[in-house]
This record gives C-alpha cells, structure tokens and sequence, in this order.
C-alpha cells in the first residue's frame, strides 16, 4: 500500500502560523539524498532570497546525523547537476568551483537546500519525534533547530480509524486461544535485539503461547550469519527458525491491523524500532494496540511506558510486572520482560480470565482516550508551540553566516 505522508504535511502547514519551506523525503521510509525534496515543488529564481523557514522533515524514523557524510553530499550535487544539465561525465561539470562545492558539502543536509535556493536564515528546522536523543544533540550542534512531535500518533490515528467501529474487536475471552501476539518481520540494524527475544522465546518454550512469525533473511543477509552489535546480545542462533512459522509480511504491514489476530489473542508484545538505544521513539507499532483496545507488553527503551502516562495513557502496573521498564540494560530488560511472560503464560484459565478482564478496561480507556478530539487535538498543539519556539529561535539567526558566504563565493 502507498502512505499518503505528503497529506500530513500539508496539514502540518496548515496549522502553522508561519509560512513554510518544508523538505520531506518523498517515498516513505527513505532515506536517500535523491529522495529528499520540497513539498510543493515552487519554481524559485535563482536570485530570490527566501525569508521563509526552512524544515527537513526526519519524524518517520529515528535521526541519524553520521548518515550522511561530506562525500556523499558532494557526489550528490556533482551527480545531480549532471542530470540538470543532461551531461554524461562528472569531469564535465563545471557549474561552480571546487571552493562552492566543498561549502555546500560542508552544510550536511542543509547544502542540498542552499543549493537550490537562497534562504534568509543560518540554521535549518529538522522535524522529528524522539526525545532523550544524543542524534538531536548532534544535529543541534551542526546549525539544525529541533522540532519535536509525536507524528505517529497522527500516522497511526488515520491508519488505524477503523478500529474505532470494528465489530471483530468488540471483546470475547471465549474466542481467546494464545496469550501473547508478536509482530516480527525485520531484525537487522537497531532491531537485532529482536533475534535474541526469538531466541529466549524458543529456551523458555514460550512458542506455543505466542502467534508469531520469524524471516531467515532480512535486508538481503540470513540470520545465522549476523554479527551483534551489541555482544550483550549474543545468542546461539542454530536452528532458530525451526521454532516459528516463516514471516511473509512486507514493510506496510505495520500501517494496518488483523482483527482475526486481535479477537483471538490476549495481549500483544510490542517489538519497537528501537530498543538497544538511549532514545524514546514510539510508533504505531505501540499505538496499533491501544486503537484496536488491546493490552501490551511493551519492548522498547527504558521509559517508554512513562513516555506513555505522559501522554494520558494507563499502563499495566499492578497487573503485568512493569518494573521492566525502568531497566536501562537492554539485555535485562529483555529478560525481565521474558520472566513476565513466563509468569504470565503459567496461570491457569481462570486466573487468565480474571487477569483479562482487568486488563482490558484499561485498554479500553486507551482506546476511547486515543481517539477522542481532545487528545488528538493535543498533539497537533503540541507541534504548533513547539514550531513556533524554535522559529522564534530561527529567526535569530539571518545574515550572518551562510548568506555572507554565499555571496562571497558565488560573486
């Protein structure tokens, strides 16, 4: 399926009370230089000095500053301007001198936007939605200014609307017959984290308890040749895959929900993008629960269930032994959380039953507080003050470096 992300952006623009240059990659997940352009595509002259702020949208997946280097930047402009100006060989460009060239380099993302037009301000706007980041910090310290909000909570509000009148949701503990369900398609990059929970599923004979899946391979590499990143994580992967059914699923399967998987299963185990990190940075794979009125463990980073109550949300405490979530370890929080399961996974169906039953009225008031106008409502104010701070910020910083510069070297 296609995600319509331009249409979030376009209201984002809406509810500013300033007018926006806003950049945001144009195919959903991507990260290439390539991909990454202005909303509406207004045709600027080249001599226009642009007083308007500019803003890199990076809210759909975690920032990650040492992404892009100076190289890649500088074979961006000389690849890109050889398409401009329809020539075959690098060597024939000849547009600016190797000093503009090794300027624009030097600006990071922002040089593909000075590039193409000339902006009034020093720094840049980077839109994102973690807190706690050391990434942020490093884009801050290198002219970016931080605008966080919460985009999947309006991301996972539109995907996930019809969960709001689904009758397959409606809660029956007869049709119950698995206690947990886990989502688990990619574990390379920051989710390796997720081979170790497979494999700790698998010791502690939790399979049969679960309705999962498993991908031998994932971004083109088997998993009984990863390296971890994290030794801390280490496993012995033999064999692996023989424990669970082979996972088939694309990468847009996180943009819906099953209600046959829902109306069967008791409480789902969130596997977030990240959780061997310092960051909070949830998606809709944790708001996927909550619209479809469901309980959740939640694997992610350490304070992620505050980040939770933060927003209005009742978690599991007293119920489900949270305490996981104040693990900063990431292997003992992964275990903790497979204790929990255990524990869980050994009471009997009358305990099950009772334990549900309180379960799911909190669920319950999560679902009706995530779909309520008040609370989405709140998320929108939220970008607007924070947009509106860090214009203030902006705006403190015309003229003064990159402009003069430009000037300098384009002269």
């Amino acid at each position: 399926m296609s995600v319509p992300l331009d249409r979030l952006y376009n209201f984002l623009h809406s509810i500013s009370d300033r007018a926006l240059l806003i950049y945001r990659w144009k195919t959903h997940g991507s990260k290439k230089l390539e991909d990454l352009e202005e909303l509406t595509h207004t045709p600027y002259p080249n001599s226009l000095y642009i007083s308007d702020p500019a803003m890199i949208c990076h809210d759909q997946e975690p920032l990650f500053y040492e992404l892009y280097s100076e190289s890649d930047i500088r074979n961006w402009l000389v690849e890109r301007d050889c398409v401009d100006l329809k020539m075959t060989e690098k060597k024939e460009w000849d547009r600016w001198d190797p000093a503009q060239i090794d300027f624009l380099s030097s600006l990071h993302l922002r040089g593909l936007i000075y590039y193409m037009i000339q902006l009034a301000h020093d720094k840049i706007l980077i839109l994102h939605s973690e807190k706690r980041s050391e990434q942020l910090q490093k884009y801050e310290d290198n002219d970016y200014i931080g605008v966080y909000y919460w985009s999947h909570a309006i991301i996972a509000a539109d995907w996930f609307r019809y969960a709001l009148v689904d009758p397959r949701l409606v809660i029956n503990f007869n049709l119950v017959q698995t206690d947990f369900l886990i989502y688990n398609r990619a574990w390379s990059g920051s989710r390796e984290y997720r081979l170790t929970f497979m494999h700790e599923l698998a010791q502690q004979q939790l399979q049969s308890h679960c309705r999962t899946s498993f991908a031998e391979w994932d971004n083109g590499h088997h998993y009984l040749s990863h390296q971890f990143s994290n030794p801390a994580l280490n496993a012995d992967l033999q064999d692996l895959a023989q424990y669970f059914p082979a996972n088939i699923h694309n990468s847009n399967a996180s943009a819906d929900y099953n209600n046959n998987d829902y109306s069967k299963i008791a409480i789902e185990v969130v596997l977030e993008t990240l959780f061997d990190d310092t960051r909070l940075h949830l998606t809709e794979k944790t708001l996927r629960p909550i619209a479809c009125g469901r309980p959740f463990i939640l694997m992610a980073t350490h304070g992620s269930l505050q980040y939770l109550r933060n927003y209005g949300f009742r978690t599991f405490d007293r119920l489900i032994d949270e305490t996981y979530d104040t693990i900063t370890d990431p292997r003992q929080r992964l275990d903790a959380v497979i204790q929990e399961m255990s524990r869980i996974a050994a009471l009997d169906r009358s305990e099950k039953l009772n334990l549900w039953t309180q379960l799911y009225e909190i669920a319950t008031h999560n679902k009706r507080l995530f779909f309520s106008q008040e609370w989405q409502q709140s998320i929108h104010q939220e970008f607007s003050a924070n947009l509106s701070r860090a214009v203030g910020i902006l705006d403190q910083y015309k003229n003064k470096i990159i402009h003069n510069e430009i000037n300098r070297l384009w002269k």
